[in-house]
């Protein structure tokens, strides 16, 4: 049985998630993962030597030098080749979410459904939110869920870790303006004003009788779910 992967820790998330040659149009796309874009960014970006890249991100120099060539690969084959980069996915954490909030790759035909989630109910604070549940779903039925711990830490981080999983569906209860336009940069689908339990949610829009209000907002202003909190439409 293999030794699984152990975490790799990368610091942020990039602020660009794809390339594309300009005069290719459908071209084939390179899955580039986060692990894999640390790498190239320490080592030919910050300039790190291999063992300095290894301690950063918390792995053996071995482990760092395979990522390395891998990358660097992908990168060669792009240029040469007109093929277009996606970054996605990996074997890491951030550093300010906890490593609890890996998750594996997404396999192939699988879509991912994410729900904000608060004691079995989607939860109705996207930016204060602590858990999400993962929902991998194939043809039309649910194949595996998972709760993830993401500490909260607001509509920036937690837009960029629903990215990187590779999350393509999120629904939720109040948001705000500014986790809009976060979750509309990173091309993930949004699905607001749900309530109830989390799981239900997910069956009724897979079975297409979710519902749910497009228009509703969230407002947070100096406290948390009470006194100057008001979700709305």
């Amino acid at each position: 049985m293999p030794r699984p992967k152990r975490c790799r820790r990368i610091c942020g998330y990039p602020s660009y998630w794809s390339f594309a040659p300009e005069d290719v149009k459908n071209s084939e796309v390179i899955a580039f993962k986060l692990d894999e874009y640390e790498t190239v960014r320490l080592i030919d970006y910050e300039k790190m030597t291999q063992e300095e890249c290894a301690s950063a991100m918390g792995v053996s120099r071995a482990t760092i030098t395979s990522i390395y060539e891998k990358a660097r690969y992908k990168l060669a084959d792009a240029i040469v080749n007109g093929k277009r980069i996606r970054i996605t996915g990996g074997s890491y954490c951030i550093d300010y979410i906890p490593a609890s909030a890996e998750i594996s790759e997404k396999g192939e035909n699988i879509m991912r459904i994410a729900v904000t989630y608060e004691k079995e109910m989607v939860g109705q604070h996207f930016g204060k939110t602590e858990e999400f549940k993962i929902y991998d779903v194939e043809n039309g039925e649910i194949k595996s869920s998972r709760v993830i711990d993401t500490n909260g830490n607001g509509h920036g981080a937690l837009a960029g870790f629903l990215r990187a999983a590779e999350v393509e569906t999120l629904i939720c209860g109040g948001i705000g303006a500014g986790a809009r336009n976060a979750l509309k940069e990173v091309g993930i689908k949004l699905l607001p004003g749900v309530t109830g339990n989390a799981d239900e949610m997910v069956k009724n829009y897979l079975s297409g009788n979710l519902e749910y209000n497009p228009d509703i907002e969230c407002h947070h202003h100096d406290h948390d779910h009470g006194e100057g909190h008001s979700c709305h439409h």
